[in-house]
């Protein structure tokens, strides 16, 4: 029986396998090239390609030698200035064991969750180690990165990947490990994933583990999220004024799903948009109403009774 984590097994070792991000890769190739590049900031959502394309950099500069010449380090673990004054600056000192490449690469993930003490020591080491040592910076918010460091990197902003790039990504995988997607199953991962690649591995793993054939509703159970169609016959039974029947359905559905109140307004802030029965006035206010209804659950509400006032906001939106 094969253990391998997907994400690691289809993560990409070159180029032409990172999907999602053309622009990005074409001009991180052209660093490679020319054997130099700049200090580089990678910002955007997780399962993007940021640690991959990172990887693939340090594969294509220094061959079979990429591990003794990279230092990967997770800054949302080790996010102390001991870290940057000790293990960052030794390796940044030193030079690199490939003679074609001039320079070391040092990784850091996560590097918004360093302290800013952190970042400023790191932005010292930085500009004393330039001739040594190139830095990869990867974070999911750029504006939590000092202005000192952002203006020594070249800052590539990642995109959420693309639905027909999700899509080619899971049928691809369904074909390497023989599973069979069967009826929406392709769509759903993908809805689901959200443009996580990474995200989109697990959820197809855990989904191969039950059965070599996948349905859309096993991706949505795994998923602990219920299909949109039954989040919509909720809200249609609401619009109709038929509240009763409306709250019993969705709490059957939480339910059977596994999900919690901040989920259940999640999916139905989602499906608001899509919602046939309401005018654009009333998608508005419904949004309106699923924002002040997470709100008050973030600060400690009790789910059933926001679920219900909300369900009760919608039965007056009736036309």
């Amino acid at each position: 029986m094969e253990l391998d984590i997907w994400t690691e097994k289809y993560r990409p070792k070159g180029f032409d396998e990172v999907l999602g991000q053309d622009d990005i890769v074409k001009r991180i190739r052209a660093f490679v090239e020319k054997k130099n590049m700049p200090h580089l900031l990678f910002s955007g959502p997780a399962g993007t390609g940021k640690t991959s394309l990172a990887l693939v950099i340090c594969r294509e500069l220094f061959g079979e030698s990429w591990h003794g010449n990279l230092l990967e380090l997770n800054a949302s673990d080790e996010r102390g200035i001991d870290v940057v004054r000790t293990r960052v600056k030794d390796f940044a000192r030193t030079h690199a064991l490939d003679s074609k490449v001039p320079f070391k690469v040092i990784y850091l993930d996560e590097s918004d969750a360093l302290t800013r003490d952190a970042q400023h020591a790191l932005r010292r080491t930085i500009e004393d180690n330039a001739r040594t040592c190139r830095f990869i910076l990867s974070c999911n918010y750029s504006s939590k990165i000092i202005d000192p460091i952002q203006s020594r990197c070249a800052v590539f902003r990642f995109r959420p990947v693309e639905t027909s790039v999700m899509l080619t990504i899971a049928r691809n995988v369904a074909e390497k490990e023989g599973l069979e997607l069967s009826g929406g199953a392709a769509d759903a991962l993908v809805a689901v994933a959200e443009g996580d690649a990474r995200r989109l591995h697990n959820l197809l793993q855990s989904c191969a583990v039950v059965s070599r054939t996948i349905t859309e509703r096993l991706v949505y159970e795994l998923a602990s999220m219920a299909r949109p169609q039954e989040i919509d016959t909720v809200l249609e039974l609401a619009l109709k004024g038929d509240f009763t029947a409306a709250r019993k359905l969705l709490l059957d559905t939480m339910l059977s799903y596994g999900f919690s109140g901040l989920d259940a307004i999640k999916q139905i802030q989602q499906q608001a948009l899509s919602l046939k029965s309401l005018d654009d006035r009333g998608r508005l206010r419904l949004i309106e109403h699923c924002g002040e209804a997470e709100f008050r659950l973030s600060e400690g509400a009790d789910e059933f009774v926001q679920l219900e006032a909300l369900l009760a906001f919608v039965a007056l939106l009736r036309k």
